[in-house]
């Protein structure tokens, strides 16, 4: 990670689905740290896009992360009527068409990971899973990091063992989707740590609950290279953060783990969607269910209806430009 040239030892947690701007991935990158372009929900033409906007405001390095390929699972016409039946009321309030599965529930990971590599950004990170070897291949082909992410030690050590050149180890506080796949620990964050560090020779990276200097410090006596954060630029002047969504994480007083939004386990403030539905699909499909639902609770500030991803460490959040935000966690 030393070629990474950093001058903070922290790095952007990848916020996809419109927090994580360029603007905002760009404005932590100036200031020294790596800033992460979430770019899960884009397509090949957006990522090339983002990319060239990130680049047009830094010269600074830059990761770009996507969702490792998993096979679509199996649902019913039962469980798909289920769960529609459920989000039905909240879309009558909204004005919406009944909820309704879209012909592609997921965007085309073969041709996501063509546009990263023919952007090239100096890093590549995932979540969800494990990576081919050729695609690991292929980054190394064009000298871009990979970094993955692992909620426990065994699956750490797997990353290892693929080949990886660094990894995440994602604390049970973390905001946002949990990013392992075969046993999530929930662990304490800085037990994680310490425990991957005894068994795992790859830089480790630290994330979940990670709000202030002494936090960030913390980890880094515990073993981690770097620390990664996200809760704590959710505020952040250049983040795409709804207004009524800063709203919520100003007067919330918890988190939460809910399925109920994507169909995989996140952290987020609890709301109507996290208490009202029972019946989820997996992901990816419930995840594309509510797209419509989010997107226009995003435009007419409706946050009961708005996936508000948030870790435990939310209240010590702050307002204001990035580069303040990271003065704080590093000066």
């Amino acid at each position: 990670m030393e070629r990474l040239s950093l001058t903070r030892p922290l790095i952007l947690a990848p916020m996809a689905g419109g927090v994580g701007t360029p603007a905002l991935v760009a404005a932590v990158s100036r200031a020294g740290a790596l800033g992460s372009l979430g770019a899960a929900y884009l397509s090949p033409a957006q990522i090339a896009k983002d990319v060239a906007e990130v680049r047009r405001l830094t010269h600074r390095p830059f990761a770009v992360n996507l969702f490792a390929p998993q096979p679509l699972p199996e649902v019913t016409p039962h469980q798909i009527g289920r769960a529609a039946a459920e989000l039905a009321p909240f879309h009558v309030h909204l004005k919406l068409p009944p909820p309704s599965l879209p012909d592609a529930v997921q965007q085309d990971f073969g041709a996501q990971f063509g546009a990263v590599l023919e952007a090239r950004p100096s890093v590549f990170s995932f979540a969800f899973g494990r990576l081919e070897r050729g695609y690991l291949e292929a980054l190394r082909e064009r000298n871009i990091l990979c970094i993955g992410t692992a909620t426990s030690v065994p699956e750490a050590r797997l990353l290892e063992e693929d080949g990886v050149d660094a990894v995440v180890v994602q604390g049970g506080a973390a905001g946002g989707h949990r990013g392992g796949w075969l046993q999530d620990e929930l662990a304490p964050t800085l037990e994680l740590v310490r425990r991957a560090a005894q068994v795992v020779r790859l830089p480790l990276i630290a994330a979940g609950g990670l709000m202030t200097r002494g936090d960030v410090q913390d980890v880094l006596d515990a073993g981690a290279e770097l620390a990664q954060c996200g809760t704590a630029f959710l505020r952040a002047t250049e983040a795409g953060t709804p207004g009524a969504y800063r709203e919520a994480l100003a007067g919330a007083t918890g988190t939460t783990l809910t399925r109920n939004f994507s169909g995989r386990l996140a952290r987020g403030l609890p709301n109507a969607i996290t208490a009202g539905l029972h019946a989820p699909l997996p992901y990816p499909y419930q995840n594309a269910l509510t797209r419509p639902l989010r997107a226009a609770a995003a435009t007419t500030g409706r946050a009961d209806c708005l996936s508000l991803w948030a870790g435990e460490g939310f209240r010590q959040s702050r307002d204001g430009p990035a580069a303040g935000i990271l003065e704080e966690l590093w000066p």
